[in-house]
Order: structure tokens, then sequence, then C-alpha cells
């Protein structure tokens, strides 16, 4: 039966049902509630920033205050480097977990304009699920210890996940909304 002009749509099909199109209830691959994925380069680049602030206190403590081989440090100086040494770990809680858990976006995220959500609602996923989440990264790289499969995954993966963020539930999404094409 043919549609004329001015004639009604029939009614899309539900979500996830077969013949289910992109603007009928689903979004478009590479999206998520109205925004775009987070593409790979833009997490990589998030993550080297969140490794390089965790490791400059102990970095500095390394350059500034080791005295050398064979050399002895002062008490003051001591306990400077030991503290500095403690401060690298500390970051990468507060940055990682605490941060990331309470607004989705670790300084990393933050300077990349992207933001880690729960897939279900789109919210930040708290400092638990941030703290599981950064663990069960280590499940991206046991594939293959030289080829570690799972931090690739989001390259060719429709949600953009790794296999962290699948078993968290987890999707990052750039921070800004996009428009929907008409």
């Amino acid at each position: 039966m043919t549609q004329g002009y001015g004639e009604a749509l029939p009614p899309p099909p539900p979500p996830g049902a077969a013949g289910a199109v992109p603007g009928w209830g689903e979004e478009r691959p590479g999206r998520f509630m109205g925004h775009d994925l987070a593409g790979w380069l833009h997490r990589v680049v998030a993550y080297l920033i969140d490794v390089v602030v965790a490791f400059i206190p102990p970095l500095a403590a390394g350059v500034v205050l080791d005295p050398g081989p064979g050399a002895a440090m002062g008490g003051a100086t001591s306990l400077v480097f030991l503290l500095l040494w403690a401060l690298g770990p500390a970051v990468w809680v507060y940055n990682r977990w605490v941060l990331q858990g309470r607004s989705g976006q670790s300084w990393g995220k933050q300077v990349m304009s992207i933001r880690l959500a729960r897939a279900d609602d789109g919210q930040a996923v708290g400092g638990a699920i941030a703290l599981l989440r950064d663990l069960a990264h280590l499940l991206d790289a046991l594939p293959c210890i030289l080829f570690p499969i799972g931090f690739l995954w989001p390259i060719w993966d429709t949600k953009r996940q790794t296999f962290a963020d699948k078993i968290m539930n987890t999707v990052v999404v750039m921070r800004r909304r996009t428009p929907t094409a008409p």
C-alpha cells in the first residue's frame, strides 16, 4: 500500500526490535543520550595526562632531592622525599576514584572534554565503581599481554567501550551535547 502526501507514517518499532532504525527510538552508533561517544585518542590522551599528573611528585622527589648513588640524605630531605613519593598514589586516588567518581571527569578527562558515565542513566559512576573500573582494566590487558586488545576495543565497538567499561556498564562521552540531525 502506498502512502500519499500528508498521510501519517506507521509507528516506529520499539527500540531494539527487529527493523528498528536510528532516529526511531535508537541513537546512531557513536552516540549516547544525546552525546557523542569519546574517541579512542581522546581517551588515551586523557589517561596519559592522569598518569603524568600522578607521577610529577615522585619524579620531582627523584630529580630534585635524590643526592645520588652512595650519598646519604639528611633527615628533613628524607622526609620530604618520602612525602613526595606518597603524594603520587594519593593524587591518583583522588583524581581517578574520588574526582572522577563524583563528576565523571578526572583532570585528564576535563582537559579532553570527556566524561565517564553509567550506561544505564548517564550519571556519574561514584568512587567505588571508578575504583573497580580501574581494576577491571587489568582484564583489558589479559587477552594477550603483548597486544592488550581490550584497550583497543573502543576503536571498533559501537559503544566505544573497553572490556572494563562493558563489565562495569560505563561509557565515556564527549562533555558537550551535540544536536541530532533532522
